[in-house]
């Protein structure tokens, strides 16, 4: 055949050119697609710290250490006793003697804070035993005494006040991040405070990007007539990067079957999911599909959507890898990528949808706030029954890691402002890249036995939210409608019975697991080991100098538990209210606190001496109007299915 003959069967193949055979649906086109993948994420792989941010979690890491360490000053100031400062004003100080020692951080304290004395401290300084409050230097002023040095104390504090206790941001054991998570600053700090160096994450799919045809030149190159610069590769390797994976750009092929075919062939060697873009409509010079349809296992399964822009689309598979052929024009390649191929990539990446600005919502409790200052409130975010948001503060203080992690926005307090009442609607600022809501909502008490289970449904795919808030709070939040399931374990003391009695006609319980609750103490410890728990209670109350209690927050099912065993007598220890089972037995094991009351599973973590005190029900109250919600049916299903995993725990049926 003569050149002038092949030129004109060029031109009368491209008049006669096929149009696509079938024409699938967009839906049709994803289910044939997905079907012939496995869209699991891709395993883990270790990585340092530092090159932590952006990846994925491939595991739950669980706190191997408490943070902080120990009871912490938050200011510079002295270190007290707070019933000493009782009634103190600038008219009527209260005189305090300073013990011969002063705590910076890192000093570790050596005398205890006896009635009428106290400690100089420094913001970061281990609070001494004795004390549990600090008062600021700027409320104090120094002076002689008959004894020696002494301290003029002008402002009273509460127990409590400006010290960060041992485990009250991370106590150890907890799960602060689990698996699927994306790492931002935030949990970065996070996981430098619970001393990670190195952790597992998930390997980011590799894609290989390949642009075709004679007319596309590089960025950077002259242009000759008729050609285009190739954006179509910056472009994907953009989107695929924020997509969590890594792209591999292997430049230009010209409209040669056995070029495209040699870098085709390079790219399913090295990568796991393949990009061509160009070469879809089986025109003249459009060879990439040619080149693709001759793969196998199974090949091409879906050549043209019915999709405006995006209808030249090929999806295919070889080898469990995607191969996708992208229309040439940037618009329709990038759209049809987002559609199809993005969710893929995220997929293997193990990475959860993206978030989104500044939305009104309602305070559903009073705030009290500093005058004098802006403040500014970070909160977690639920959506009540008529669809408006309810925004919780996380109220861990300024030294906690975890408060701007959990924290879905802030709002801020004006500078005059000393109180922000329940019911106040706020403009909540949303942080990084806000999701939809939550598919499901549980506030209430926290429990090592819920993480399990939260943990689960995540895997699952489900989100959740959770707030601690304590068993009345969670109570309060179902009767609001601003949860779907509140975690409980309060007692009547009227009938001896749980939960059951706090109940109203629109709440169901169902039912969840047993869990002891007891005295917790260290082993070597004489007053509890071995004795029965009214034993060694009545000494304990005996020797109240020397034997401190530490107490759970108001609120609280366990506090119930400790209220009715004192019988409202109120020992030393009884104002400073830890907030987490796990809060408890820190401030117990490190000698700050001698005995409390927590649950046996978190009394095993913390290698304490257990006395068992009541056997208790964790329960979980849910709104009738929820019941059939499929999240929360999810949940109940579960909560059946775990039972092994959870008496491996220590919890009862």
């Amino acid at each position: 055949m003569t050149g002038e003959a092949e030129r004109l069967a060029a031109i009368w193949r491209a008049a006669r050119q096929q149009q696509f055979l079938e024409v699938a649906s967009r839906d049709e086109a994803e289910a044939r697609f997905r079907r012939q993948l496995s869209l699991e994420p891709l395993p883990g792989e270790p990585v340092p710290l530092a090159r932590a941010l952006g990846r994925v979690l491939a595991g739950d890491i669980v706190a191997a250490v408490d943070v902080p360490g120990f009871d912490r000053s938050g200011m510079d100031g002295f270190a007290v006793r707070a019933a000493d400062t009782v009634g103190a004003r600038d008219e009527a100080p209260r005189r305090l003697r300073l013990t011969p020692e002063l705590l910076t951080p890192g000093v570790i304290p050596r005398h205890t804070v006896e009635p009428g004395t106290a400690t100089v401290i420094a913001t970061g300084g281990m609070v001494p035993r004795g004390a549990d409050a600090v008062v600021m230097i700027e409320h104090t002023d120094p002076a002689e005494g008959a004894g020696g040095m002494c301290v003029d104390i002008r402002r009273a504090v509460a127990p409590g006040q400006a010290v960060a206790a041992a485990g009250s941001d991370i106590a150890r054991g907890e799960t602060v991040l689990r698996v699927g998570q994306l790492l931002g600053s935030r949990e970065i700090g996070m996981l430098a405070a619970l001393g990670l160096g190195e952790l597992q994450v998930r390997r980011r799919p590799r894609v290989a990007i390949l642009s075709t045809g004679d007319e596309i030149v590089a960025p950077g190159r002259p242009l000759a007539p008729g050609q285009v610069y190739d954006s179509n590769t910056a472009i994907l390797a953009a989107a695929v990067t924020e997509c969590g994976g890594e792209p591999l750009p292997l430049g230009i092929a010209p409209d040669d079957e056995a070029a495209i075919e040699r870098l085709l062939d390079r790219a399913l060697g090295e990568a796991d999911m393949v990009l061509l873009s160009g070469g879809t409509s089986k025109g003249a010079g459009d060879l990439a599909a040619t080149v693709v349809g001759r793969l196998g296992d199974p090949g091409i399964v879906v050549h043209g959507v019915a999709l405006k822009p995006g209808k030249p689309l090929c999806l295919a598979v070889s080898g469990g890898k995607a191969v996708v052929v992208l229309p040439g024009f940037p618009t329709s390649a990038i759209f049809t990528f987002h559609e199809f191929v993005a969710p893929v990539i995220a997929l293997l990446a193990g990475r959860a949808p993206g978030r989104q600005r500044t939305v009104e919502a309602t305070l559903p409790v009073a705030l009290g706030s500093e005058s004098g200052r802006t403040e500014y409130v970070m909160v977690s975010l639920v959506r009540a029954p008529d669809g408006a948001l309810a925004a919780y503060p996380i109220g861990k203080g300024s030294g906690s890691v975890t408060t701007f992690s959990q924290a879905d926005g802030f709002f801020a307090v004006p500078a005059l402002a000393e109180t922000v009442p329940a019911g106040a609607t706020v403009a909540v600022q949303l942080i990084g890249d806000a999701t939809g809501p939550a598919d499901l909502v549980i506030i209430g008490s926290h429990c090592v036995g819920l993480d399990l289970l939260i943990g689960r449904l995540e895997r699952e795919g489900l989100r959740v939210k959770t707030l601690s808030v304590g068993s009345s709070g969670g109570l309060a939040a179902v009767r609001r409608g601003e949860c779907d399931i509140a975690g409980i374990h309060l007692l009547d003391p009227a009938s001896g019975l749980y939960n059951t009695p706090f109940l109203t006609a629109d709440m169901a319980l169902v039912e969840g697991y047993g869990r002891m609750q007891g005295l917790v103490f260290r082993r070597d410890d004489p007053r509890f080991t071995g004795r029965p728990v009214g034993e060694a209670l009545a000494g304990a109350l005996a020797d109240p100098e020397e034997c401190l209690m530490v107490n759970r927050n108001a609120g609280s099912g366990t506090r119930l538990v400790i209220d009715h065993l004192l019988g409202g007598l109120r020992p030393p220890g009884y104002l400073f209210q830890a907030r987490s089972h796990n809060a408890v037995a820190a401030a117990v094991a490190q000698g700050r606190a001698d005995w409390g009351v927590a649950i046996e599973t978190v009394s095993r973590q913390y290698d304490l001496g257990f006395s068992p005190v009541r056997a208790e029900r964790y329960d979980f109250a849910i709104p009738r109007a929820r019941l059939e919600l499929p999240p929360v049916r999810r949940f109940v299903a579960l909560l059946a299915e775990a039972r092994p995993a959870l008496a491996d725990l220590g919890f009862q049926p």
